[in-house]
């Protein structure tokens, strides 16, 4: 099969949109935007990210030991193309702190971990992260499908 059919098939799998960000000691702030996310264990809490081995901030993750997984909002799809490279002009993002580490303000969840595993598989790393805590606002999520930005639309409840 051909990557492009690889990949179209996978973009009809609906997902939220994250930013995964990590900081290194003098470097500041790296992050980038990714859907490939999942939780893994309610106990201990871990989670598991999916980072390309071409992307830059894989080499920070690996540096840092530690990352935060930013749920986007419905109203964050700037944020996401920012951290996807999609618009080039330069724009500060500002980042709160949840157990020291930095995190986009305005996301629906923050997830703050420490690498607690690492596995390479194909082209990309695949990083365990136990949670070391957690943030969570009402709201929306920003969702992607079939490489386009999608908004959820309430079911009208039928009653029979």
């Amino acid at each position: 099969m051909e990557d492009r059919q690889f990949r179209n098939a996978m973009g009809k799998f609906a997902t939220g949109v994250t930013v995964i960000t990590t900081e290194v000691d003098g470097n500041g702030v790296h992050g980038m935007t990714a859907n490939a996310f999942m939780s893994v264990s309610l106990n201990p809490k871990l989670v598991v990210i999916s980072i390309g081995e071409k992307a830059k901030i894989l080499s920070k993750i690996k540096e840092s030991n530690q990352f935060t997984i930013n749920i986007l909002a419905a109203d964050q799809k700037e944020i996401s193309m920012i951290f996807a490279g999609q618009l080039k002009e330069h724009r500060e993002i500002v980042f709160d702190r949840l157990d020291g580490q930095p995190v986009i303000p305005g996301s629906i969840v923050q997830i703050a971990c420490e690498v607690s595993g690492e596995h390479i598989e194909g082209d990309h790393t695949l990083f365990i992260g136990k949670v070391t805590d957690i943030h969570i606002e009402d709201g929306e999520p920003l969702v992607f499908y079939s490489g386009r930005y999608r908004s959820l639309k309430e079911e009208e409840q039928v009653m029979l």
